[in-house]
């Protein structure tokens, strides 16, 4: 009898204890996944720069578009100098991109002043990508960006 007790009380507080019971409202089960971008920053060795709302859109002929914000709040000027995903690099709208101290680069949207395209990228929506981005004073940042489908809100985003 007491072994079979031991098991029971042994399950019961296994279950409890990870949440397996708890069914749909489960702490593991209520996970979310970012949908409107990713943010990062670059703040070491006097530089401060940041990107926000970062997401690829896939455009019907397999290329995917940049969409993004980012800011330099550096007295000293940076330059974006090249974009890439899946070791492919995306085509600037410039050689490179000048991100002057506190004046937004903004990629797709009413208010663009920049454009970044991955010709051939082949990533279906919902699947994630490494981008990586590389700046000429504040160094290299890496971000797991979602690509998301060229409808609703991203209906606009065109290559």
């Amino acid at each position: 009898m007491r072994p079979i007790a031991v098991i029971t009380l042994s399950a019961t507080l296994a279950m409890g204890l990870t949440s397996c019971a708890a069914g749909n409202d489960a702490p593991t089960a209520m996970t979310k996944q970012v949908t409107d971008g990713v943010e990062g920053a670059i703040t070491t060795q006097g530089n401060d720069l940041s990107v926000s709302g970062l997401l690829l859109v896939a455009q019907p002929d397999g290329s995917a578009v940049l969409v993004a914000t980012m800011i330099n709040r550096n007295t000293q000027s940076d330059d974006l100098l090249a974009v890439g995903a899946n070791d492919v690099v995306a085509t600037l709208s410039a050689t490179t991109i000048p991100m002057l101290e506190n004046q937004p680069l903004r990629f797709s949207g009413d208010t663009s002043n920049a454009k970044a395209v991955f010709p051939n990228l082949n990533i279906a929506p919902g699947n994630r990508v490494k981008v990586k981005l590389f700046f000429s004073h504040a160094g290299e940042m890496t971000l797991d960006a979602i690509v998301r489908e060229q409808t609703g809100v991203y209906a606009g985003v065109t290559a």
